[in-house]
């Protein structure tokens, strides 16, 4: 008998918070020294979830998954550092100090601001969120596209090979700063690879985002200057495809319980 999916599921897997539950990274392959020390948190109960970085009623930083120089050369220590300990704390922090003057803003009936405050929430939440899945989707030496997420891409662009090259293509085209973002659509039952030039704008409702990739100046600089198309190369030899399986799986399971 199917059931109603719990808010715990639904903020796990779609919508607003989608990534603030984040999710283990499924190593593939050998294992190298660096996967060897990676100190993972085991899921709860299915492999693309885990408790959520919400406590006491205040979103918080997820931990990395990886030791900081995991993923060197491709991604180096000291950018990874300043992206998730200050452009990615950023974002919390923004969050918090939004839901809070939303809270005021109830409490005193007073709603002068609330085109600026939602304005603030969906792009400090989007950029919470985002980068949450953002660290999970990298791995060092990177995950195969195999199994049932092999069988998607094929069915959604023709090879996997081919959503791979378009999901590249399409991250490294992003006007401005962005995201992209490799996601499955649940009406179809397909996946699709969005650009979101701004990570608040630009979405597919309901599409549940898989695997992404930042591609703001500020997750690429200090190594890559400018120059975006060397860092999207450099992102797909890291990518965690298994990650992206394992939400794939996850997605589908949740949409055959609403």
């Amino acid at each position: 008998m199917s059931r109603r999916m719990t808010r715990r599921e639904a903020i796990a897997m779609g919508g607003f918070a989608v990534a603030a539950t984040a999710a283990t990274v499924i190593s593939a392959g050998a294992v190298d020294e660096k996967k060897e020390n990676m100190k993972m948190t085991a899921p709860e109960k299915d492999p693309a979830m885990l408790p959520g970085t919400f406590a006491d009623g205040q979103y918080t930083l997820p931990k990395l998954p990886y030791p900081l120089d995991a993923l060197e050369p491709a991604y180096d220590k000291r950018t990874v550092e300043i992206h998730h300990d200050k452009h990615h704390a950023g974002y919390v922090k923004g969050l918090n100090a939004t839901l809070a003057k939303l809270d005021d803003a109830r409490k005193a009936g007073k709603f002068e601001d609330i085109k600026a405050l939602s304005r603030d929430l969906a792009f400090n939440g989007s950029g919470h969120v985002l980068h949450s899945l953002f660290w999970h989707s990298m791995t060092p030496g990177g995950g195969k596209c195999e199994g049932d997420l092999e069988k998607a891409m094929a069915e959604s662009f023709g090879s996997a090979k081919a959503g791979m090259d378009q999901f590249a293509a399409a991250t490294n085209a992003v006007e401005g700063g962005g995201w992209g973002v490799l996601a499955w659509e649940p009406a179809a039952n397909k996946l699709l690879v969005l650009q979101a030039e701004k990570h608040q704008n630009l979405t597919v409702w309901g599409a549940v985002p898989l695997l992404v990739c930042d591609v703001w100046e500020h997750a690429y600089y200090l190594k890559y200057a400018n120059v975006r198309g060397d860092w999207v190369k450099a992102f797909m030899t890291i990518a965690n495809w298994p990650f992206a399986a394992a939400r794939l799986a996850a997605a589908r399971k949740m949409c055959r319980m609403m």
